[in-house]
């Protein structure tokens, strides 16, 4: 049973991270951060997954000690989703299904045979993106982007979602030593 459940959440598409930030900032000079204002993620996402989100980037930006405040921020941060619908087809065919077990043809002038199957499986395609600005020029200056095929809700979102913030977040401030 421990085989089965190992297997299964292995094969779990796992999220893909990406980051990008701006070389010439100087990410010392940032010590404090609010969230931009009227945050909607996404019209498909629910509003308590958007704010387990919201709060799951706070945490992590507070871990790395930040401070939020709602005057004069040194980062403003904005998070965006993008949900997109995608279909995946795939095929087998058997060839042994004509001709004998182990030969494609038959022994009396057959031709070629067999089965093609065809599987089709619809699923989203779902991007995390945040993004880091620097509130006094405006300019972005630390982008993280999660990716991940989505098949299913999550079944605890209460825990998944914060260790896909964490996940996205791990390479910010850029340069900083790891724990």
């Amino acid at each position: 049973m421990l085989l089965i459940v190992t297997v299964a959440t292995s094969c779990e598409p796992a999220l893909k991270v990406s980051t990008d930030y701006d070389k010439a900032a100087n990410f010392s000079q940032y010590k404090t951060f609010s969230m931009y204002q009227d945050v909607n993620i996404h019209d498909a996402i629910s509003q308590l997954n958007q704010d387990r989100i919201i709060n799951a980037i706070k945490n992590e930006m507070k871990k790395k000690g930040y401070q939020e405040t709602s005057s004069s921020p040194d980062l403003m941060v904005n998070v965006v989703a993008i949900l997109k619908d995608r279909v995946d087809v795939s095929s087998t065919t058997n060839y042994y299904g004509y001709g004998g077990y182990y030969r494609p043809y038959s022994y009396y002038g057959g031709g070629m045979g067999g089965t093609t199957n065809y599987t089709t499986r619809h699923y989203k395609d779902g991007s995390l993106i945040i993004d880091l600005v620097d509130a006094n020029t405006k300019k972005l200056v630390w982008q993280g982007i999660g990716n991940k095929e989505i098949d299913k809700p999550a079944k605890n979102p209460d825990e998944t979602i914060p260790k896909a913030i964490a996940t996205i977040m791990a390479d910010y401030p850029p340069g900083a030593k790891k724990k």
